[in-house]
């Protein structure tokens, strides 16, 4: 997997690497059981600190999306099942979103076009 990352983005850099991983997850490019890089072999890669990555991967697992093993490195965790804390996270980015689109002038079909879009993606 290629990284997209903007250094000088007011975004932090953990959290485009967060936001690549799953993108690349939910989009099938990562996929179950797959290995991620190493935190030391990534932020080589990238040219930015380990514990850069390792924030990143801390949060990749704790919101499950990877799992890590000390001897065996960090995986694409297996394919999980949406739980209520989860759906009540994704309406409330949803509502923002939505919220945001309005703002904007956008129309409520032009707004189903791109969710639909994203998520077919």
């Amino acid at each position: 997997m290629i990284f997209s990352l903007n250094m000088s983005s007011e975004t932090p850099i953990y959290v485009q690497i967060r936001n690549q991983i799953v993108l690349g997850i939910g989009r099938g490019e990562l996929l179950p059981g797959e290995p991620l890089p190493t935190v030391r072999q990534l932020a080589e890669d990238i040219g930015i600190n380990n514990m850069t990555v390792n924030k990143a991967y801390q949060i990749l697992k704790a919101e499950g999306y990877i799992v890590i093993d000390r001897r065996r490195g960090a995986k694409v965790a297996e394919v999980q099942k949406s739980d209520t804390e989860f759906k009540e996270a994704l309406k409330d980015k949803m509502e923002l979103a939505a919220a945001e689109a309005k703002a904007h002038g956008m129309d409520f079909a032009e707004f189903l076009k791109l969710c639909e879009g994203a998520y077919e993606k």
